[in-house]
């Protein structure tokens, strides 16, 4: 495909907590840009304040896509997301904007970046269930054991108690006897279909933990308990994916008397932060991003987005 025939994307990602909402408003002014959320959690709705989603007066009249699509008790994965991101990308071209994927689950935009193909990644539903069980039985460590011990480079990426992707790793290798970890690098190896820049918004190390812990005492202070409180009296279970979700399944844990709430909001900053290292090491590894340190432009929102439209105009984004 010439290049001019390709499609214009813009990516906009980097750990959590690091600014990303709001750069990404003021780039979409600029662009004249709309934004597609990169997100597991913001699909669902009702679930706002655990996944820090951004509330309507935020947007600034920018139009947001794939938030407040899905009701809690429902499903959603990899599949789905690049299907919905799909459709919202057609939406976009067709009001002659630029799309802007963001958020932090690397996957996720891979999945749309690359066009990846999971069609050969087939589905039984007996060896779905059979995981599952094993997994409310057994616990997520056991079933992540499983993962080590036939895709240690899968395990390494996935944490132990990401149950919806440590069960899809499994299926994928039970039905393919093929590791996932080896098929996600083949596909990472496709060219893009689309003219893009993939910018990663970073900090320093301590800045970006800071922030994830006021985060968390911002959502405490804002009501994140009652939220899932109310959660959990709509019919939601902690073995639905929504609740398998950071934030909501230590609180959970918390309101059934598993621990104190002291220890699940303890948990829940600590592995937030090991979630944004394990962010970091995913986009370390992606091909043609292009690193954005915050300190390097005085953490001047201005100056950042100059550069990012400079680099946008260079690989004809724009």
């Amino acid at each position: 495909m010439m290049m001019e025939e390709m499609k214009p994307l813009v990516i906009l990602t980097g750990p959590t907590a690091v600014g990303k909402t709001a750069l990404s408003i003021e780039l979409a002014k600029r662009i004249n840009g709309e934004i597609i959320s990169a997100d597991s959690v913001q699909v669902y709705k009702g679930m706002n304040i655990g996944s820090a989603k951004i509330r309507p007066e935020e947007t600034g009249g920018v139009p947001h896509h794939l938030i407040d699509i899905l009701e809690p008790t429902e499903s959603f994965n990899i599949t789905l997301f690049q299907q919905y991101a799909k459709r919202a990308l057609e939406k976009i071209y067709a009001n002659g904007r630029i799309p802007i994927l963001t958020g932090g689950t690397g996957f996720y935009i891979q999945s749309v970046l690359y066009d990846i193909d999971f069609t050969d990644n087939g589905e039984n539903s007996a060896l779905r269930a059979e995981l599952e069980q094993f997994a409310q039985t057994a616990g997520a460590e056991a079933l992540h054991a499983r993962l080590a011990a036939v895709d240690p480079e899968a395990a390494a990426a996935i944490h132990k108690n990401n149950i919806k992707r440590t069960i899809r790793a499994l299926e994928f290798h039970e039905l393919t006897n093929m590791r996932i970890s080896a098929h996600n690098r083949t596909q990472r190896q496709k060219t893009s279909p689309y003219r893009f820049c993939y910018f990663v918004l970073n900090d320093d190390r301590e800045k970006v933990y800071s922030n994830i812990d006021a985060r968390v005492d911002q959502m405490i202070e804002q009501g994140l308990v009652t939220e899932v409180s109310a959660l959990l009296e709509a019919g939601c279970t902690k073995d639905m994916v929504s609740m398998q979700a950071l934030g909501y399944k230590e609180i959970i844990e918390a309101l059934s008397g598993e621990c104190t709430m002291e220890e699940a909001v303890y948990r829940i900053k600590r592995d937030t932060r090991h979630f944004a290292k394990r962010q970091l090491t995913w986009f370390r590894r992606e091909k043609d991003v292009i690193w954005i340190e915050k300190k390097e432009y005085g953490y001047d929102s201005a100056k950042i987005l100059e550069r990012m439209i400079k680099d946008m105009k260079e690989r004809k984004v724009l």
